[in-house]
């Protein structure tokens, strides 16, 4: 049961470290975010097993839903972004005001 709690727990840290450490770039702030809400659902889903109720399930299938329209969003923007601007380096989205 500990072993399928510290994978939840190390996928966390990686999308913390993900991040942190992304170097400014979007696309890595994109997927570091949908690490960190897959390791929030599979984390729900391990509870409820373990409790043996299903309300955690629902609340995974929320959680990967959202993410799923979070990433879509996200990429259509960035997309967008890098048609206009070029790159896709977050230093120059502080250059968006108008």
């Amino acid at each position: 049961m500990y072993q399928l709690f510290s994978i939840s727990f190390y996928l966390f840290l990686i999308a913390i470290w993900g991040i942190i450490n992304s170097s400014f770039v979007l696309i890595t702030l994109l997927i570091a975010f949908e690490l960190a809400l897959l390791a929030c659902s599979y984390n729900f889903i391990i509870f409820s097993i373990y409790l043996d109720d299903i309300t955690g399930q629902v609340f995974a299938l929320i959680i990967l839903s959202v993410a799923g329209i979070e990433s879509s969003l996200g990429l259509a923007i960035l997309i967008a972004y890098s048609r206009i601007k070029g790159d896709i380096f977050f230093s120059s989205v502080t250059l968006l005001k108008t």
